[in-house]
């Protein structure tokens, strides 16, 4: 599978149709009081759980395809796991009809997928529990290692959080007593707070697979142009250790480039001069490559840009004065690939990007920082699909427990 190789977005237009017919066809067969209409109806969202999760993978793959740096990329991928869970909850359910019918009713079919956020929760504990806990440790070695920034414990909040989420569902549940009406209060307030979580649990596992899959990914050696991302200068003005990271992951996918293909590419050094360094972002990285024996005449510096965004931006401005339909690539750290390229994408440029490696407790926290960047892009999409979220548990509690 190849990046930038489709032309068109994947739509999942057809899952919301789908959707439409299946609420349609459970409603007709409670209300008519069918023979059998219970077994139906779970056997009939099984099918439907099952064709969700075949066109979230393959819109999946298709936005890998059309565009990796994608929300939807990390959207498509949590909510398929999720979906894989709720299918097996419900082939259990429709083999324990099987087995017993006399046992079950349309109550039942509801309050399975009332139940799935905080089902969900629970089942991901032993993951969520190992994953906080190795990002706790990652963040106190950073700590020791760069010193106490407040930035340095996204890491630690983040992992109190997942956790506290857990546990304080799990509390407020098990002790709960009460009226009837107490009940649906209870159980709205427990859905409602679980649906959150679970949109953010989604998210957070759909952007570490799409991490791991765009900087695991090697692009073609076919680039005219390779962007080098800066990210600060040491006092001296020379490149700090994260900065030489990406021109050196930059400059051995030019040496395997020119090898295999025998094409040079040009480099463009992109960052402009902060106000406690000595020159600029842009220029530093120019003497870098050309220490490495990279000509002059193939760096292109751009030194106006003070954010990752800008980099873009400014870049691909130079790249159209040179050859609008060069093929483009871009260097920067492991962790940031994934936002870099989504503002690649902003600006309406097509660039696929390389990670460099960096020090294990600094990555993780750098991830933490990523991932809340992505969740304050997309700001509509997102009160969309929670609006959606919290109105259908909504729904399903007063269809559970009717007034």
């Amino acid at each position: 599978m190849r990046f930038d190789t489709r032309d068109k977005k994947p739509k999942l237009w057809n899952l919301a149709i789908i959707a439409g017919f299946l609420v349609l066809g459970i409603t007709i067969l409670t209300v008519s009081g069918i023979k059998d209409g219970v077994f139906i109806s779970c056997v009939l969202i099984d099918l439907f759980i099952l064709t969700a999760i075949v066109l979230l993978l393959k819109a999946f793959k298709g936005q890998l395809e059309y565009n990796p740096y994608s929300y939807n990329t990390i959207f498509y991928m949590g909510f398929a796991i999720f979906s894989a869970f709720v299918l097996v909850t419900y082939i259990l359910l429709t083999i324990s009809i099987i087995n017993q019918p006399a046992d079950y009713i349309a109550d039942h079919i509801f309050s399975r997928l009332l139940n799935s956020a905080t089902d969900y929760m629970f089942i991901t504990f032993p993951f969520l529990f190992i994953f906080s806990l190795l990002l706790c440790i990652s963040n106190i070695s950073l700590i020791r290692h760069e010193g106490f920034r407040p930035v340095n414990l996204l890491g630690i909040i983040l992992s109190f959080l997942l956790v506290g989420g857990v546990l304080f569902i799990f509390f407020y549940d098990f002790y709960f007593m009460g009226s009837y009406y107490e009940l649906i209060i209870h159980e709205l307030i427990t859905n409602i707070f679980a649906a959150v979580y679970l949109y953010f649990e989604c998210m957070l596992i759909g952007v570490i697979i799409a991490n791991i899959i765009v900087v695991r990914y090697e692009p073609d050696k076919d680039k005219d142009f390779l962007i080098v991302l800066g990210c600060g200068l040491r006092k001296d003005g020379t490149p700090t250790p994260l900065l030489k990271g990406r021109l050196d992951r930059a400059l051995a996918f030019y040496k395997k480039q020119k090898e295999e293909t025998g094409k040079d590419l040009i480099f463009i050094t992109s960052g402009g001069q902060g106000p406690d360094e000595a020159v600029s972002e842009s220029l530093a990285m120019k003497r870098y490559l050309m220490e490495k024996g990279i000509p002059e005449d193939l760096i292109i510096e751009e030194d106006r840009s003070t954010s990752t965004h800008e980099n873009m931006l400014f870049s691909k401005e130079k790249i159209m004065e040179r050859n609008p339909d060069g093929k483009i690539a871009f260097s920067t750290t492991n962790y940031h690939v994934f936002r870099s390229g989504l503002f690649a994408r902003y600006v309406k440029m097509r660039a696929v990007g390389m990670g460099a490696r960096t020090k294990w407790y600094f990555w993780p926290n750098a991830a933490v920082r990523e991932f809340v960047g992505l969740l304050t892009e997309h700001k509509i999409k997102q009160l969309i699909i929670f609006g959606s979220m919290i109105l259908f548990y909504i729904v399903l509690i007063f269809l559970s427990y009717p007034l």
